[in-house]
């Protein structure tokens, strides 16, 4: 068995806070996770957790969240919540002719409310996607690593989903930009039921991941073939 992939983490100089605007968007409850806060997940639909953390923001993320819409009022109905629960509106060059709205969370973190009709999320749930600057080597990398089938693989672009269906992870291709210090997002993973984690640590150095340091809680921190940080954490 492979590793799950447990949730997307945010360090936040305020964890609770963003924890409970997600929550509010999502609709979904908090729950008190080592130190932190977490939206736990479903089969099909990836957690969020929320960790003290005080790296700068420096560009746009490399990864952000994809909201789907059932319809026009649906998704003008997401983009008002979230506006009331501390959103604001962002702008990252997109056309006026695109149907998504780009808005920042309250401590700057990108995310896409998606227009009703787009085939490629179609049947993700809510949270449809996690969109991720990455080369087509680190889609292959976690389609690996998670047992993932690519559900996408065109023009250097992929993209991986649960065999169960739910949200799909996606990496747009080169051009990529230059990483700039510690991405203030990342994936948290959980050893296999009955596997242990560092056996889980060898397969994944084994596969292209780096290894970089241990936490105090236990928590092996890696980067992936693109240098970007995830966790593997302890057995939950």
């Amino acid at each position: 068995m492979t590793c799950q992939l447990f949730a997307v983490c945010f360090d936040a100089s305020q964890p609770l806070r963003l924890a409970q605007f997600w929550a509010g968007v999502l609709g979904r409850e908090v729950v008190e996770d080592a130190g932190g806060a977490l939206l736990p997940g479903e089969d099909t639909q990836l957690g969020l957790r929320f960790v003290p953390g005080r790296a700068e923001k420096v560009g746009q993320n490399r990864m952000h969240l994809h909201l789907t819409s059932a319809g026009p009022a649906d998704q003008q109905h997401t983009v008002a919540a979230a506006l009331r629960l501390g959103a604001s509106h962002l702008d990252v060059g997109q056309r006026p002719e695109e149907g998504h709205v780009v808005l920042a969370d309250p401590e700057g973190n990108e995310f896409c409310v998606i227009e009703s009709g787009n085939n490629f999320l179609a049947g993700c749930g809510f949270l449809g996607e996690v969109a991720c600057d990455g080369t087509r080597e680190v889609g292959l990398f976690w389609s690996a690593a998670l047992g993932w089938p690519l559900v996408w693989d065109q023009d250097q672009e992929t993209a991986i989903q649960s065999p169960q269906g739910g949200t799909k992870v996606a990496w747009g291709g080169p051009p990529v930009a230059p990483k700039e210090g510690r991405n203030r997002q990342r994936f948290d993973l959980t050893p296999p039921v009955h596997g242990d984690q560092l056996s889980e640590v060898d397969r994944l150095v084994s596969l292209g991941a780096t290894r970089l340091e241990v936490g105090a809680d236990g928590a092996v921190l890696l980067a992936d073939p693109d240098g970007n940080e995830f966790c593997v954490l302890t057995p939950r």
